[in-house]
C-alpha cells in the first residue's frame, strides 16, 4: 500500500526543496508532484535521477497547478516568505495569508479529498484560513486539514535530550496549543521518558522551546528562517499520516487543527491519525499547574490570531 502520490506547494523555496528530497527518499511515496512559481522544472529534473521508485513531475505557474493536484492523497504546503530577524511570524500574515487562501483554493477544487498539511507562517492563522476556504467550496472536511507543528516537538525533544544526556530519538515530549511564541506550549510533565527539572531550568526550557525558530532566524543573520530542520519536521508529520492512511495502528502526532479542547476554535494536541487523517483527538491530559498557567495566558493570542485569519478569508476573493 506504499503508494501515497503527494504534493508540494512552494517546492523550489528552502523548505521545499530539501522537504522535496526527504519525500523522494521515501519507500512511502510513489508520485512527487513539485509546484513553484520558478525553478519546479530544475528541481524536479533534479530530484527524478534519485535512485528510488517515487516519480517526481515539476508544474510551473498557476495554469499548471489543477494537474499538479489532480489525484493527490497528502498536499504539503510550504510556500510563502519567511521571516527576517527582527519580525514574529505575524508580520508574515499579509503575504502568506494570501498565498496560502490561494493554494488552499485549488486544493479544494482539484483534490477536496487530500490531506492538507500547511507549513506555512503564521499557521495559527493559515489553518483558520484553509478551513474557510474548503467551507467556502463546500468541501471543508476538519479531519483532513492539518497544521504542522512537529517542529515544537522536534525541537522540545532535542532540547530535553541534550540537557539530561538521552538519545532525542527515545525523547518524546507533547506540545501543545498553537506555532507561535507563548501558544507554543510543551508539556514536559508528560513527557516520555518521565523528566524533572527545577522550576527556573524548566522556564528557560520552555522558553528556548518557543523562541527556538528566532533562534535560526538571528543565526542566519538575513538569510531566512529554519529550513533544514522544517523539513525534516514536515517530512516526519507526512510520514506518519501515510503509516496511518495505509493501516498503521497506533500513530500519534499533535497538530494544530479544529479542536473543542479548550475554548480556543482550533488547538493543537495528540491526534490518534487514520485511515480519514484524525480518527481521534486525544485530548489535553493531565498537566501540572505551570503547563496550565501557559494554556490560559496562550488563549487571547490565540484567538486574535485564528479571527485574523478567519475575517482575511471571508474577504478572500
Amino acid at each position: 500500500q506504499n503508494n501515497a502520490k503527494v504534493a508540494v506547494l512552494g517546492a523550489s523555496g528552502g523548505i521545499g526543496q530539501p522537504l522535496s528530497l526527504l519525500l523522494k527518499n521515501s519507500p512511502l511515496v510513489s508520485r512527487l508532484s513539485l509546484y513553484d512559481i520558478a525553478h519546479t522544472p530544475g528541481v524536479a529534473a533534479d530530484l527524478s535521477h534519485i535512485e528510488t521508485r517515487a516519480s517526481v513531475k515539476g508544474f510551473l505557474g498557476p495554469e499548471q497547478l489543477p494537474e499538479c493536484l489532480k489525484g493527490c492523497d497528502v498536499v504539503v504546503i510550504p510556500a510563502g516568505v519567511p521571516r527576517k530577524p527582527g519580525m514574529t511570524r505575524d508580520d508574515l500574515f499579509n503575504t502568506n495569508a494570501s498565498i496560502v487562501a490561494t493554494l488552499t483554493s485549488a486544493c479544494a477544487k482539484h483534490c477536496p479529498e487530500a490531506m492538507i498539511c500547511i507549513i506555512s507562517n503564521p499557521v495559527n492563522s493559515t489553518i483558520p484560513i484553509t478551513a474557510e476556504v474548503f467551507k467556502k467550496h463546500g468541501v471543508y472536511n476538519p479531519n483532513r486539514i492539518f497544521g504542522v507543528t512537529t517542529l515544537d516537538i522536534v525541537r522540545a525533544n532535542t532540547f530535553v535530550a541534550e540537557l539530561k544526556g538521552l538519545d532525542p530519538a527515545r525523547v518524546s515530549v507533547p506540545v501543545i496549543g498553537g506555532h507561535a511564541g507563548k501558544t507554543i506550549i510543551p508539556l514536559i510533565s508528560q513527557c516520555t521518558p518521565k523528566v524533572d527539572f527545577p522550576q527556573d531550568q524548566l522556564e528557560k526550557l520552555t522558553g528556548r522551546i518557543q523562541e527556538a525558530g528566532t533562534e535560526v532566524v538571528k543565526a542566519k543573520a538575513g538569510a531566512g528562517s529554519a529550513t533544514l530542520s522544517m523539513a525534516y519536521a514536515g517530512a516526519r508529520f507526512v510520514f506518519s499520516l501515510v503509516d496511518a492512511m495505509n493501516g498503521k495502528e497506533g500513530v500519534i502526532e499533535c497538530a494544530f487543527v479544529q479542536s473543542k479542547e479548550t475554548e480556543s476554535p482550533y488547538f493543537s494536541t495528540p491526534l490518534l491519525l487514520g485511515k480519514n487523517g484524525i480518527e481521534k483527538n486525544l485530548g489535553i491530559g493531565k498537566i501540572s499547574p505551570f503547563e496550565e498557567k501557559m494554556i490560559a495566558e496562550a488563549m487571547s493570542e490565540l484567538k486574535a490570531s485564528i479571527k485574523k485569519g478567519e475575517d482575511f478569508a471571508k474577504n478572500f476573493k
